[in-house]
Formats: C-alpha cells, sequence, structure tokens
C-alpha cells in the first residue's frame, strides 16, 4: 500500500510482497508498463486484476504469477482536490478476492489514507519552528532568533510533529514541506 501519494512519493508504504518479486519488479522497472498501478493512478474504488488481463501489453501478471501473486485486488482513493491518493495492491494464489473483502479493503484504505492527512492546524509558532529545522538552524540558534528557550522550542517541535502524525523532527518537516505548510 502507498499512503497519501503526492507528485512523487508516498508518505508511508508497506509492501509485503515476496522479496523474489519486489526485486524482479524493481530491477525491470515493471511500474512503467504495470496495468494496475496506471489503474491505481487513474481510478478510485476497486478492481481485480483479472478484469486488466486485457491491457498487461508487458506481461507483468503473468511474472506476478509465478511469484505465488495469481490472483489480485487494486484499491485507490483520492482527496477531494485529487491532489493525495492512497492505493493498495493486494495478491493471493488461491482465488479471486470476494467483493466483501474488496469493500474491507476499500475502507481500510480510506482509513489509513484519512488518518494520514496532516491537519493543517498548526500555530504560527509551530510553523516557525518547524522552518528554522528545515533551513537548518540548530535548536540553540532557533531559541535565540526567537526569543524563547531551547524548551519552548522543543515543545513547538513536538506538537507539530503530533499534529502531522509525524514519526519524529525531520519527518514532520518533510510532511509540513510537502503539504505546504511551511
Amino acid at each position: 500500500m502507498a499512503i497519501r501519494v503526492g507528485f512523487g512519493f508516498p508518505q508511508a508504504e508497506y509492501n509485503q510482497f515476496p522479496e523474489a518479486w519486489i526485486a524482479e519488479y524493481t530491477r525491470d522497472g515493471l511500474m512503467i508498463e504495470d496495468p494496475v498501478m496506471r489503474w491505481a493512478y487513474r481510478n478510485q474504488g476497486a478492481i481485480r486484476w483479472s478484469a486488466l488481463f486485457e491491457t498487461d501489453r508487458a506481461g507483468i501478471m503473468g511474472r506476478a504469477a509465478r511469484h505465488g501473486l495469481r490472483y489480485g485486488l487494486s484499491v485507490s482513493c483520492r482527496d477531494t482536490d485529487g491532489a493525495y491518493r492512497s492505493f493498495g495492491s493486494f495478491a493471493r494464489k488461491d482465488r479471486e478476492f470476494h467483493d466483501d473483502e474488496a469493500a474491507a479493503l476499500g475502507e481500510l484504505l480510506g482509513r489509513l489514507h484519512e488518518s494520514s492527512r496532516p491537519t493543517g492546524r498548526l500555530t504560527m509558532a509551530e510553523r516557525e519552528a518547524l522552518g528554522l529545522v528545515r533551513d537548518g538552524r540548530l535548536l540553540k540558534e532557533i531559541a535565540a532568533e526567537l526569543g524563547i528557550s531551547q524548551n519552548a522550542v522543543k515543545q513547538r517541535l513536538k506538537n507539530a510533529r503530533l499534529k502531522l502524525n509525524a514519526r519524529n523532527g525531520s519527518h514532520a518537516v518533510s510532511i509540513a514541506v510537502k503539504t505546504g505548510l511551511i
């Protein structure tokens, strides 16, 4: 799954496909020709891979099947403005996905997509502190420039990190830059 893909890269990615398939897919640059990826970038909802076989000119699905990925499902959703999307590709070797499984995976993806949305409700002080971190300033430099204690800077950065659902300070800066908050 790729969560909140903007122009290029997702905020989070979860890949549980077999290592050998990931290596082959990456080595051979299959994403460019992958009908599942094309569908995920252009659509919302869910589709079984079998519905995309006719558009698989590069034979990617046959290659995936050799790794046990015979039956697949792709789900995709995006923000109402279309700026960010999330998608997931799921596979199994024994049977097609049932409609209820497709619905459940679509709901899961939608929840992950929404829960990863930055709130955007950073205070001016939090945005200012993140901007100075982005510019490479040390805590003591930020504190001196803003006329506050280092602990106050740490608190602003911690608040921003929590509001942005970031793993750490650099991740918070990255999210804030990607989403135009700083």
